[in-house]
């Protein structure tokens, strides 16, 4: 008991100790309690306009991260719509392959009035379409030359009157007004060494003839029977593969496969429109032979 006694008495020192302590824990409760809270802190007006241009300065640094985040959309011909950029333009399934119906009938859009009448987009999407829309120079040239006139009762040949451009032969080139043996001879071997057309407009990389000869044959013939492709993936091809594809040097090739290490992977063909040495009529050609998995 004496032990348990001896716990509780303090000399003077200790007493005076413990009532310090005390005091201060009383100071500090009273500081908390009565100090204003930064609620009822006031700011200058100084103060408040500089935290305003800060907080704009981050609303617009959010802003521009989002428009970062949305998908980029590249120039494209209508005509070669994707399945994918169909989607990712907001287009429905079902006008997509209004689209694709329309190309593989072996046709091509000239306008964006004859999109929307084909694909039935309305006219808000057509206009954000619109911008995007990328038409081949034979297109845009078409555009701006003055109509030559002619004899009202020439009937314009349809797809079907018309020949298969990929069995067209070598006497049927020469029946065609303008067309002599070396233009003949020409386009014979270019469509033997692109294993024949996908597209009417492939026509036009044939070297050494005149357009006007070259339209003079497709007012005869298009192309009707697709030879069959086995589509070169971007991601997994080499070089060499690479330049298999028509209109694809190895040169251009060899760029394509170090755009494709230095960004880790394509995620879209469209990218490959920004490399040097890809014109718009090849892109529109070699994107005919390319695919990404």
């Amino acid at each position: 008991m004496k032990t348990l006694k001896s716990h509780f008495i303090y000399d003077r020192r200790k007493r005076n100790g413990i009532f310090f302590f005390i005091a201060i824990i009383i100071a500090c409760t009273a500081t908390v309690i009565f100090y204003p809270s930064e609620a009822d802190v006031q700011i200058s007006q100084e103060e408040d306009l500089e935290v305003l241009a800060f907080q704009k300065e981050i609303d617009s640094l959010k802003l521009v991260e989002i428009e970062k985040r949305k998908p980029k959309i590249f120039p494209f011909n209508p005509t070669l719509l994707t399945d994918f950029n169909g989607y990712k333009l907001g287009m429905t399934t079902e006008e997509i392959d209004r689209v694709l119906r329309f190309r593989e009938s072996g046709k091509w859009f000239d306008s964006a009035i004859q999109f929307q009448k084909v694909s039935g987009v309305s006219d808000s999407l057509l206009g954000v379409l619109e911008p995007y829309f990328k038409w081949p120079k034979w297109i845009e040239e078409q555009k701006h030359t003055p109509k030559k006139k002619f004899n009202s009762k020439r009937k314009w040949k349809t797809a079907e009157e018309k020949g298969d451009l990929n069995s067209v032969t070598f006497e049927k080139l020469l029946a065609i007004k303008g067309v002599d043996d070396n233009a003949a001879s020409k386009v014979l071997r270019h469509l033997g060494k692109t294993g024949g057309y996908q597209v009417d407009f492939q026509i036009y990389s044939v070297f050494g003839v005149d357009k006007s000869i070259k339209r003079a044959i497709l007012d005869e013939y298009t192309v009707k029977e697709k030879p069959a492709i086995v589509p070169v993936n971007v991601n997994t091809a080499t070089a060499s593969d690479l330049s298999t594809v028509p209109l694809l040097n190895f040169d251009l090739a060899k760029e394509i496969v170090d755009y494709r290490i230095l960004r880790e992977g394509v995620k879209s063909i469209e990218e490959l429109k920004n490399l040097d040495g890809m014109t718009d009529f090849k892109y529109d050609i070699i994107s005919l032979y390319l695919h990404i998995d």
